[in-house]
């Protein structure tokens, strides 16, 4: 079994297209369609299925072979790209999720820091929802994620990159802003706007009302910072954010934030790696300036 076969099928998996993964291989669908059958020989099992509309999917077979496949793939890559630079020199590529919190606000800094350090090292950045990052990162799409709360998985490692402080965001005109610090009480009963259900910081601000008796009124649960900022901005309602997330409205006066006198309450901010997976020289540097950059000042 050669490994341009192998690479091919871990290409049509992540394509679900014939035609891309010939593209991508530069060889014919008709190839792409014989190195599968020969897959499939070999182990005896079918490894995708293909519907006209969806494209080919792989089998709960197909989908063991790609993640286990796609591992040594991707592991052989950082070596070769170890041995063939010069000693002396950090260069690569360096794939990271983040949820988009994180990534908007927190580590823009941290990547310009590593490209000034690393001149040629390219970070391929994408903003994410929580479970996509986790997916991402347990599928060897991307070298690492950045998530808050970050949940510890036995398949993952977990590096703390600090915390970010939780305030309450208001325009400047509601009571809640007339106050250096809020009260949490004075959210009890108020129209109130969160993050979808399924996103932890929800959950973390969720325990947090629940535990000093607060009871709000969703009134809108969104799946990004940015609308719920510009909701409260519209006056719609209450929420309570990450403070970096409300600087550049703190700045313009659209948006007040303010600490809640029980607090301060933080949510942990983590970068999070599958294990075992090699890292390239350039992963290493990335991880290194972040977790000294990020990990060493505890954000407030």
């Amino acid at each position: 079994m050669h490994l341009e076969t192998l690479k091919t099928f871990c290409d049509l998996v992540e394509t679900g297209s014939l035609s891309r993964a010939a593209r991508l291989n530069l060889v014919s669908q008709s190839a792409v369609s014989q190195q599968l059958a020969a897959l499939e020989r070999r182990y005896g099992r079918r490894l995708l299925d293909r519907a006209p509309r969806v494209g080919a999917r792989p089998t709960e077979a197909g989908r063991l072979l790609y993640e286990e496949v796609k591992a040594v793939l991707q592991r052989l890559a950082a070596i070769e790209e170890r041995l063939r630079a010069p000693s002396d020199v950090v260069a690569g590529t360096v794939a990271v999720a983040a949820v988009y919190s994180v990534g908007l606000y927190t580590l823009p800094a941290a990547i310009k820091r590593c490209l000034a350090d690393h001149p040629k090292v390219h970070v391929r950045l994408s903003y994410r929802r929580t479970n996509d990052v986790y997916a991402a990162c347990l599928g060897g799409e991307v070298d690492f994620g950045i998530v808050a709360l970050p949940v510890h998985r036995p398949e993952l490692e977990v590096l703390s990159l600090g915390h970010d402080e939780l305030v309450v965001a208001a325009p400047p005109g509601h009571r809640a802003a007339r106050r250096a610090r809020c009260p949490l009480a004075l959210l009890d009963g108020q129209p109130f706007i969160g993050f979808d259900r399924d996103i932890p910081t929800r959950r973390f601000v969720d325990r947090l009302l629940r535990q000093h008796g607060v009871r709000v009124t969703y009134v809108m649960e969104l799946d990004n910072v940015e609308t719920i900022k510009r909701s409260v901005e519209a006056g719609l309602g209450l929420s309570i954010l990450p403070a970096p997330t409300l600087a550049m409205e703190i700045r313009a006066r659209t948006l007040v934030g303010r600490p809640p006198v029980e607090g301060p309450f933080h949510r942990p901010i983590g970068v999070i790696r599958r294990r075992r997976r090699e890292l390239s020289t350039a992963g290493k540097a990335f991880l290194d300036l972040i977790t000294t950059e990020l990990g060493a000042g505890q954000r407030s």
